[in-house]
């Protein structure tokens, strides 16, 4: 993962916390990691984080892991992450404010259809 990538993965996790309003150390007991490991992690100090941290990570934040792999630029995934960071991901190089309103744009979007972000569940999708 580039330092770009790791910065990335940071400001997800912080701005995720912090809409959570939760500690640092808060999500650290919920992840069930080391402080020290969530805050390395924000500063994008990580060029590796290990899967099993970012999972736990991901679970504490209540976040998809798919979301955090894409991010870390893990190709160990098999799902798809939501639609935000895939545009993050895919449009890196667009200005923050571009990415900003394309993420409010999808926002406004799924909230003018009733669509669930996260998706179907498992088999609703599929026809008999």
């Amino acid at each position: 993962m580039t330092a770009e990538e790791a910065e990335a993965l940071g400001r997800y996790i912080r701005n995720r916390r912090t809409e959570q309003n939760l500690s640092t150390r808060e999500l650290a007991d919920q992840a069930g990691v080391d402080m020290a490991t969530i805050v390395r992690l924000e500063q994008g100090a990580f060029r590796y984080p290990r899967r099993q941290t970012l999972e736990a990570v991901a679970k504490g934040l209540g976040a998809e892991i798919s979301d955090l792999l894409s991010l870390a630029n893990s190709t160990a995934s098999l799902d798809l992450p939501t639609f935000a960071p895939y545009l993050r991901t895919k449009y890196r190089d667009l200005p923050a404010p571009a990415l900003k309103e394309l993420e409010q744009s999808f926002r406004r979007v799924t909230e003018r259809y009733g669509y669930a972000p996260g998706g179907p569940k498992p088999g609703e999708d599929e026809q008999p």
